[in-house]
């Protein structure tokens, strides 16, 4: 974790869903995460997409400032009826999910294809 990393997120659209795509594989430099999000606020504020695919695949660790993110994506999409999904999340990431119980607020895809399924079906 150095001093210089680089948190990349990568924003799609597929069908009605928007994908962000963490590029990283630690998601920990606190500057980065609010740049981070930033990017992903203005996309949101912009498109106002119905659904969010938050896709972790290739993540390894990540600070508690990702979920902070998360739930400020939630909270702004929960204002026009939005829902963001989680895919592709290592098992051990998933227990930081579990601990804090954000495991009942967010449903969970094994990868991006299916969440985007589902979203989109719903």
């Amino acid at each position: 974790m150095g001093i210089n990393e680089k948190v990349d997120v990568e924003i799609t659209t597929v069908k009605n869903a928007a994908v962000v795509a963490f590029k990283t594989a630690s998601v920990s430099n606190v500057e980065e995460i609010a740049a981070a999000s930033k990017q992903v606020k203005e996309f949101i504020e912009a498109k106002r997409p119905k659904e969010v695919v938050v896709d972790f695949e290739g993540v390894k660790f990540f600070s508690s400032a990702v979920l902070g993110l998360l739930l400020d994506i939630r909270a702004k999409l929960k204002t026009y009826d939005g829902e963001v999904v989680i895919s592709a999340i290592n098992p051990q990431l998933y227990r930081v999910f579990k601990i804090t119980h954000l495991d009942r607020i967010f449903r969970f895809f094994p990868d991006k294809e299916d969440a985007v399924r589902a979203v989109n079906a719903g």
